[in-house]
């Protein structure tokens, strides 16, 4: 795929990196998949790089680091503000093809959800291994994100280990959970999450599912661990190809 380096300026002014993958053939550039990593990771790391690859098999791809990680400016809010990181990435995408497809891992699919509900203007969403609720500490790498979070020096140990610079000043106020927001969605919303994800349990895709409305599915993977390091090549192709299927509406309206 060529790949062309983007700045973008999101609605709150600040500068995002992202990079566009032209389609592979013409017959697939009407679609363009927006892909959102999670929280300390970006779009360099192999694992996104390899996922992006297979989704570039069958569409364009924008990818987009999240303020306050790798190449963009800004510090992160943990998935609050970021939504307007994403709105740009979309309106670029926007800008050149006809059916655009939200792609997210873990915080990047809590943005996901949330962009989609609160902002919308994308044909289909695809959120991997979704927090529901916020504050969940039952895990003990959620409690490792946490103590990441919420205290100075795992704020940073974060910007000098992961290159993720937060925000100190918190959620003032607390942003509504995707659980909240999800059935707001107007657009199909695919859910996937791990039998194994040592992050968030299988609870909480099964309560963003139940509360999304139709057309919706659930795929819950049974073998599957958390986000871009667990995600496979096959999954990245039944992505991609569900992605070409929602946005072209070829869904049925009772899916789910």
């Amino acid at each position: 795929m060529a790949v062309t380096p983007l700045t973008l300026t999101t609605s709150d002014g600040v500068r995002v990196a992202a990079r566009y993958h032209a389609a592979a053939s013409p017959a697939d550039a009407e679609l363009c998949l927006v892909v959102g990593h999670g929280f300390t990771c970006h779009q360099e790391l192999p694992g996104l790089r390899a996922i992006t690859a297979v989704l570039g098999r069958s569409a364009a791809v924008c990818t987009l680091d999240y303020r306050g990680h790798g190449r963009s400016g800004g510090l992160s809010t943990v998935g609050d503000r970021e939504i307007h990181d994403l709105e740009a990435a979309v309106r670029h995408a926007r800008g050149h093809h006809a059916r655009v497809v939200t792609v997210g891992f873990s915080m990047g699919a809590s943005i996901a959800l949330r962009h989609a509900a609160l902002i919308g203007g994308v044909d289909a969403v695809v959120s991997v291994s979704s927090p529901a609720r916020w504050y969940y500490r039952d895990t003990v790498p959620m409690r490792r994100v946490h103590w990441a979070i919420e205290r100075r020096l795992g704020r940073a140990a974060a910007r000098l280990a992961k290159r993720t610079r937060i925000s100190p000043a918190g959620w003032d106020p607390v942003p509504a959970a995707p659980f909240e927001v999800v059935g707001d969605i107007a657009c199909p919303v695919l859910i996937v999450h791990g039998g194994r994800d040592a992050f968030f349990p299988p609870d909480h895709g099964e309560l963003l599912y139940e509360r999304a409305t139709r057309p919706k599915e659930l795929w819950m993977e049974p073998e599957m661990g958390h986000a871009e390091v667990a995600t496979t090549e096959a999954l990245s192709l039944r992505i991609a190809e569900w992605a070409g299927r929602a946005s072209s509406g070829s869904l049925s309206p009772e899916a789910g």
